[in-house]
């Protein structure tokens, strides 16, 4: 989904699924109307519709956000924008929190592996790390 606004994107998809703007509308809810409005740029869909829309056309929710709303980068961060930076940063966030790994005693074992995890797999953001720590740890207790 490479477009460069959400009502091309909308439209294309809609189009590619054959479906008209009210068959659309009633799927998500909505006048026909509005999503006349959307596919040509003049109204910007709310995080609901957004959802809905994304659905519906199995567009990524994601990207229609961004391109709906453009100031969201700042809250959540342009992957394409952040690269391996971004990765890095959510590394270096994990492994300097000492306290975190006081309270789920993650030893210096465990952190090696989770260093391997995030040069081999996009890891976006350090809780990401407990959750596959503990999934390691419940694979690990279920073959004793």
């Amino acid at each position: 989904m490479n477009k460069k606004d959400a009502g091309s994107t909308v439209k294309d998809a809609r189009h590619d699924l054959g479906m008209t703007q009210r068959e659309l509308a009633r799927r998500v809810g909505v006048r026909a109307s509005h999503i006349a409005y959307i596919e040509a740029n003049r109204r910007r869909p709310s995080l609901p519709l957004i959802r809905n829309l994304a659905e519906v056309l199995g567009v990524n929710a994601r990207q229609l956000l961004l391109m709906s709303h453009p100031e969201a980068k700042i809250l959540l961060g342009d992957p394409d924008e952040s690269g391996k930076k971004g990765l890095n940063d959510a590394w270096q966030r994990f492994a300097s929190n000492r306290l975190l790994h006081r309270r789920y005693r993650i030893s210096a074992g465990e952190l090696r592996v989770l260093k391997q995890v995030s040069l081999l797999q996009d890891v976006a953001s350090p809780n990401h790390f407990l959750f596959i720590l503990n999934s390691i740890r419940q694979a690990a207790a279920s073959d004793d």
